[in-house]
């Protein structure tokens, strides 16, 4: 017989993290989302948290909790970094070096073990506070829907805020076809609307550095088909197979006209993309992670401070 649910409530700012997040009962989880975000108002979670009284505690971006905040949670309590950091080419990029302040602003003792999402700041992070295993960000599990016929022309959605380095990329592709560009707000409901009317959709990085975002996971999931600047890391999805790769506007352009001209171009690639996608999936994902995140942690014990 099995023992009773292991309860988690998952932490984080509601419009990007839900999405990322257990949403219903599975393999022994039972979830709760907490919305909050960076400089709210700290008791009331805390509060909330302590009648909640889960068995974990998720944080997605730990560096939004105040120190000390977590001394009186019997949880053990885990810290999700979700945001890129200097490494490599372009480490240092002014919006690198801000997201490395914040990182620098955790409170190692409000956690008993931290997760990155990319194995590739890893090292930078542990600088700051020890990283013990790095899994790409779940996709929740109401996103995923079959691959439909494509539209002719296609349907093409951007989902991410204007900076210099996406319009350069972007404009040659918005002049010549329609691109749904949705800078920010999109989640929830709406986020669902948008997938389910899109066939295709593109990922370019916030600025010219690499990464890894998260909506390639989520737009596979949804069933479209990705075309995407250069993923790094890939996170096992390979270039050709699970997704279209480019490097310049030009690139972008030339595979929007193959796909306005044959609505089931690269129809294998989205097939396969779509099959990967399951890997990403919350209720697949989760009840592995914590629960070698609750092993690790009674066989290591932590260093987090309890009252």
């Amino acid at each position: 017989m099995s023992g009773p649910a292991t309860r988690v409530a998952f932490v984080g700012q509601g419009g990007f993290f839900r999405q990322c997040a257990l949403e219903q009962t599975a393999g022994g989880l039972q979830p709760e989302f907490v919305d909050f975000r960076a400089a709210a108002p700290a008791a009331p979670l805390l509060a909330h948290l302590q009648d909640l009284d889960p068995d974990v505690v998720l944080v997605f971006r730990p560096e939004i909790i105040p120190a000390g905040l977590f001394a009186p949670l019997r949880a053990v309590t885990i810290g999700y970094l979700t945001e890129p950091l200097p490494r490599g080419r372009g480490a240092d990029h002014p919006d690198l070096q801000g997201r490395m302040w914040w990182l620098e602003q955790v409170d190692r003792a409000n956690f008993d073990r931290i997760i990155s999402f990319d194995p590739l700041i890893a090292q930078t992070a542990g600088g700051v506070i020890p990283v013990w295993h790095s899994e790409p960000l779940p996709v929740a599990d109401s996103l995923f829907m079959d691959p439909h016929e494509r539209a002719l022309p296609p349907r093409i959605l951007f989902v991410g805020r204007s900076t210099e380095h996406r319009e350069q990329l972007l404009a040659k592709a918005k002049a010549a076809h329609r691109v749904i560009h949705v800078g920010h707000g999109l989640n929830g409901d709406l986020l669902l609307r948008y997938l389910g009317r899109t066939d295709v959709q593109i990922n370019l990085h916030n600025n010219p550095y690499p990464s890894f975002e998260n909506r390639v996971s989520i737009a596979l999931a949804a069933g479209h088909l990705v075309i995407s600047e250069p993923l790094s890391p890939t996170h096992g999805l390979e270039p050709g197979t699970h997704f279209l790769e480019i490097n310049t506007g030009g690139e972008l352009l030339a595979v929007l006209d193959e796909l306005a001209a044959d609505p089931q171009a690269f129809a294998d690639v989205q097939a396969a993309g779509r099959l990967e996608a399951e890997r990403f999936r919350a209720s697949t994902v989760y009840p592995r992670l914590i629960s070698d995140a609750l092993q690790d942690v009674r066989a290591g014990g932590s260093e987090r401070i309890r009252s």
